[in-house]
């Protein structure tokens, strides 16, 4: 049977049994909740599964699991799309969307699925939230906030943000300190414990090979400054966690 005579049968037998999509209003203000940081509506969303209820959203699969995966893949495809419109960096946008595709790729359950796509929408919207706020921090500071993301694998230090933004350390470290609360050197620190924490869950790279990756002086300093921000030690919080999503 050719294509068009499927779809023609496909189309009679919808309108015979009334099958409908639901509004795309519903979808929209979902995706609209994210972009603009409405954590309040998305963790309603959540509490509610609206997710899990797929009533009126099309059936992409006749597998239960496959199809809820494949709705999956749509939402984080249009989430990362009304991010960008709401200014969140493409880059990150679109590692955001693979990794939790992958992570999703390996789930065995329903329920895995729908507690995957919850923790997705609200990572989403945190970082709608950050971004929202960053809009309000001056160019030097978003400056250092940029660099560190990108370049935190390497060594940093105030000084080299200073050289980087053009500033006097002095200077750089007041205004860093105003806008965001904390001092440079302690965002550098939390921002590398915050990306040893994904390697420690994620990948089989070994403790020391994390170290280094991040480019500590040593194991003990990696584990004494993790430590001091976790209240665990990278061992302690690998066995707790690894391979862990909810």
């Amino acid at each position: 049977m050719s294509l068009s005579k499927e779809w023609t049968n496909s189309e009679l037998q919808n309108s015979e049994l009334e099958i409908l999509h639901r509004p795309p209003d519903v979808e929209y203000s979902f995706y609209n909740a994210v972009k603009q940081g409405d954590m309040d509506t998305v963790i309603k969303n959540c509490a509610e599964d609206a997710f899990i209820h797929l009533d009126g959203t099309g059936t992409l699969s006749h597998d239960p699991l496959t199809n809820i995966k494949y709705h999956f893949i749509v939402t984080v495809a249009m989430l990362t799309r009304y991010c960008i419109e709401g200014d969140m960096e493409p880059e990150l946008a679109y590692r955001l969307s693979d990794f939790y595709i992958l992570k999703m790729d390996g789930c065995t359950t329903i329920r895995q699925v729908a507690d995957l796509h919850h923790s997705m929408a609200k990572d989403f919207t945190g970082k709608m939230i950050l971004q929202k706020k960053s809009c309000i921090l001056s160019k030097p500071v978003m400056q250092c906030v940029d660099y560190v993301y990108s370049h935190i694998k390497e060594r940093i230090t105030v000084q080299s943000l200073a050289d980087h933004t053009g500033l006097s350390t002095n200077y750089l470290s007041r205004v860093f300190k105003q806008n965001l609360g904390i001092s440079i050197s302690d965002y550098i620190r939390e921002k590398k414990v915050e990306k040893s924490t994904h390697l420690l869950r994620y990948s089989d790279q070994t403790i020391i090979e994390i170290a280094n990756y991040l480019s500590y002086s040593s194991q003990s300093h990696f584990i004494q400054t993790f430590e001091t921000f976790t209240g665990l030690t990278p061992k302690k919080y690998r066995d707790k966690y690894y391979k862990s999503m909810w």
